[in-house]
């Protein structure tokens, strides 16, 4: 073999690598996708993504049940209630997604909240919990000192709101529309719960975060704590691609 036989050799094997090296690249990935890292996957993937059934969602009051179909069609951002009280991690958390979905904008009718609640609170509490949601979100996103230690001290669980505070934070706003949750809050079913159980290996914090695509796919989590402004880096990146929902 001369010299450019050697070299034309040497070229087409040049060329066969750069064509294959492709390829199994995205075949190693497409094994091992936690491998891939980047800006917009600040939560966790879940692979694979643990498939559910609409009937895996159970109305846990008589608002949801009524509007348990809103699940269809949309991405859910769920946050978990594990126990039977809600501390102020938990109702931290709710107000963050409260805030997450109105900084959806156009985005914001895509999706839907929901409450998935593993055990059975009182309803007293219940419903505290969510007129908390409902209102304190107001407390949220002002920067006067007073209204940021009003809420702090509100986020406790043993701290009620009375009429007069509901009277101050409605303001002149319309009060059977700023009283009107947006919150579904749900139960999972046995089978759903034994899953979430599985893949968290017993670990379900308060405060914790689940994203689920418009197919019923729970595809990310976020540990308690998740940053707001990060989750909604993922979610408008998700439905930016997603062709459904």
């Amino acid at each position: 073999m001369n010299k450019q036989q050697k070299k034309n050799r040497l070229t087409i094997l040049i060329i066969f690598g750069l064509t294959i090296i492709p390829f199994l690249i995205a075949l190693v990935l497409k094994e091992n996708p936690s491998l891939v890292k980047g800006t917009t996957n600040t939560g966790q993937l879940i692979v694979p993504p643990l498939a559910t059934q609409y009937s895996d969602f159970i109305g846990f009051d008589a608002f949801s049940v009524k509007n348990i179909s809103e699940l269809l069609g949309h991405w859910l951002i769920v946050n978990v209630i594990p126990g039977n009280n809600c501390n102020e991690i938990c109702l931290d958390a709710l107000l963050k997604t409260k805030q997450l979905r109105l900084m959806l904008n156009k985005e914001l009718p895509r999706t839907r909240r929901i409450a998935m609640i593993f055990k059975e609170p009182l309803e007293v509490d219940a419903n505290e919990w969510w007129l908390k949601d409902t209102l304190l979100w107001r407390l949220r996103r002002t920067d006067n000192k007073e209204d940021k230690t009003l809420l702090l001290s509100f986020l406790r669980e043993d701290q009620k709101l009375d009429d007069k505070l509901i009277d101050k934070l409605i303001g002149e706003d319309n009060r059977e529309f700023s009283l009107n949750s947006d919150l579904i809050r749900v139960k999972p079913s046995l089978e759903l719960n034994k899953k979430i159980v599985a893949i968290r290996k017993g670990n379900i914090p308060d405060g914790m975060l689940f994203l689920i695509d418009p197919l019923g796919n729970i595809m990310m989590q976020y540990e308690a704590g998740f940053n707001t402004y990060k989750v909604k880096e993922d979610l408008m990146h998700l439905l930016k691609i997603s062709q459904i929902g």
